[in-house]
């Protein structure tokens, strides 16, 4: 049964142009937004069973354009894209600000002592296996080990750079010891996201024409989206971790805090939290989800390839991943 929507929607795509930044920021402002996941399961279920009757030529009767939309976006919020799985709650992308406000905070407000920042460097990178986890490819799902092998040493790095800065930053200003954590989630980042996805630097990803076409498997693809989602990790960590530390520096100094110490933390967390609202979608849209390269910055073995059977390309695609 058909209601007056039509049936030529792509709802595989985003709703906004892609090849644009602002269209990226709103599509990602979108995926992002924390209230998702106060969602119930009635809801999640609903969308669902709207995604799938649509794709299958059955419109519910009066649903509107914006409906639809919105019921892709919350589908997509909640259900692995390639196995159709319910995600773990606080690996979904909308829980991306309250999760990492929380701990981002509770890392710069607790970073004095060598067990508060061994404890939360460590609550970090677990939360980042869990995401990392969570958002795995379905077609090359991650092995207990590659897993395992991410998170030790992610973790061991991050909690290395933290103590190794901290023990430097010892005779200097107080401001100075506040960026410890961003340098320790930098490098853990840097660790991390290669080593879980170090599959992809072995075997490739797939590239492909503008119209989605297979051409073949990339390592060189793999290291541009790898490297892409590496800068783009440490910049969404930015703001959170640099802004903050100079306005918590001040207020510090007033008798606000000197009275009431103990609302260090959530007043960290609150201004942490401001600057991910932004900072996430934003930097999630500074490269093309469907990314691209040049035929010839690829493998000799895949130029020859794509220029036997395909002369006329000039660019492939690939997805980066997030």
């Amino acid at each position: 049964m058909s209601g007056d929507l039509p049936l030529n929607i792509n709802i595989k795509e985003p709703r906004w142009d892609q090849s644009t930044f602002v269209g990226r920021a709103n599509h990602f402002f979108t995926v992002t937004d924390p209230r998702n996941i106060l969602l119930t399961n009635e809801q999640l279920e609903n969308a669902r069973k709207i995604v799938h009757d649509y794709r299958h030529g059955v419109i519910p009767p009066g649903l509107t354009e914006n409906e639809l939309w919105k019921a892709k976006y919350i589908y997509d919020s909640a259900f692995h894209p390639d196995t159709g799985e319910k995600m773990i709650l606080i690996g979904r992308m909308s829980a991306q600000v309250p999760m990492n406000m929380t701990i981002t905070g509770c890392m710069m407000t607790f970073y004095r002592t060598t067990p508060a920042v061994v404890f939360w460097q460590w609550i970090n990178q677990s939360f980042n296996a869990v995401v990392n986890y969570t958002n795995r490819s379905g077609d090359a799902p991650l092995t207990v080990k590659e897993l395992g092998t991410a998170y030790v040493s992610a973790t061991t790095g991050a909690v290395a750079t933290a103590l190794g800065l901290n023990a430097l930053t010892k005779h200097v200003s107080p401001l100075i010891g506040r960026f410890v954590p961003f340098a320790a989630v930098a490098a853990a980042n840097c660790i991390n996201i290669p080593l879980m996805r170090q599959r992809e630097l072995k075997v490739g990803i797939p590239v492909t024409d503008e119209n989605g076409v297979r051409l073949g498997d990339s390592t060189n693809a793999a290291k541009q989206a790898i490297t892409q989602v590496v800068i783009s990790r440490i910049l969404m960590a930015a703001p959170g971790m640099a802004i903050p530390p100079f306005i918590m520096n001040t207020l510090e100094k007033k008798a606000f805090l000197k009275r009431f110490p103990w609302m260090s933390a959530p007043i960290q967390v609150t201004l942490v939290g401001f600057c991910l609202v932004f900072a996430t979608p934003l930097c999630c849209a500074l490269f093309p989800q469907k990314s691209s390269m040049s035929v010839s910055s690829l493998e000799a073995e895949l130029q020859a390839s794509i220029q036997e059977n395909h002369p006329e390309l000039r660019r492939v695609y690939f997805n980066k991943g997030l």
